[in-house]
């Protein structure tokens, strides 16, 4: 009996460790994520600068979410690319689904739980340069599905990050810092936004996990 229950509690063991170490689900991603060589390449290029015009911020300045097609605005439409199985009514609102979150590794099924995150927060990209664009460049930065700046995750951890930069904060799921970092290359890359020393910093040792 000893020995059964031995071979019992071993077999018990391997299919927690497995699923402790079982890959995150499949998962749409934004688009246009760049390598590690790419993003190394341009965040070298990206100015340094210390921020400016904090004090004049203000999210409206940044008009979201738009209409992207039929009834389904920005946030729906990620709700729809980033999620599985999701169906929608008539109004594009999620009726069913669920979302894996990569910064936290959380999955939720209520639409309401989860945020889409500007990966560069508005207010980030303010402070970087964003303040002396037109109010039509900054309505396309806001509702950009073209790029890697818009992804759904759980409500709590967009909530904890607000508009900090990967100096102040990193997802806390470190196995997601790479692509993070990648991706928050990209978009300050492709709008010409500048980077702090330490934000710069905080970015070359995420690339450093890939």
């Amino acid at each position: 009996m000893a020995r059964v229950r031995k071979a019992a509690l071993a077999s018990v063991a391997a299919v927690v460790l497995s699923v402790m170490l079982a890959p995150p689900p499949a998962q749409a991603t934004p688009p246009n994520i760049p390598s590690h060589s790419t993003a190394v390449s341009r965040l070298n290029s990206l100015t340094v600068a210390a921020e400016s015009h904090q004090s004049s911020y203000n999210r409206d300045l940044f008009p979201h979410w738009i209409t992207i097609t039929g009834t389904c605005n920005t946030r729906e439409q990620v709700l729809k690319r980033d999620g599985s199985n999701v169906a929608v009514d008539s109004s594009c609102y999620p009726t069913s689904g669920s979302w894996y979150s990569p910064y936290d590794g959380v999955t939720r099924t209520n639409p309401a739980e989860i945020s889409i995150d500007h990966v560069v927060p508005l207010a980030e990209a303010w402070r970087s340069g964003a303040w002396s664009w037109t109010t039509a460049r900054r309505q396309t930065y806001a509702n950009d599905l073209g790029g890697p700046e818009l992804w759904a995750v759980t409500g709590s951890v967009n909530s904890s990050k607000g508009d900090k930069d990967p100096a102040a904060w990193k997802p806390p799921r470190a196995a997601f810092h790479c692509t993070y970092a990648r991706a928050w290359i990209q978009v300050k890359w492709y709008y010409g936004l500048s980077v702090q020393s330490a934000e710069k910093s905080a970015l070359s040792s995420m690339l450093n996990t890939c």
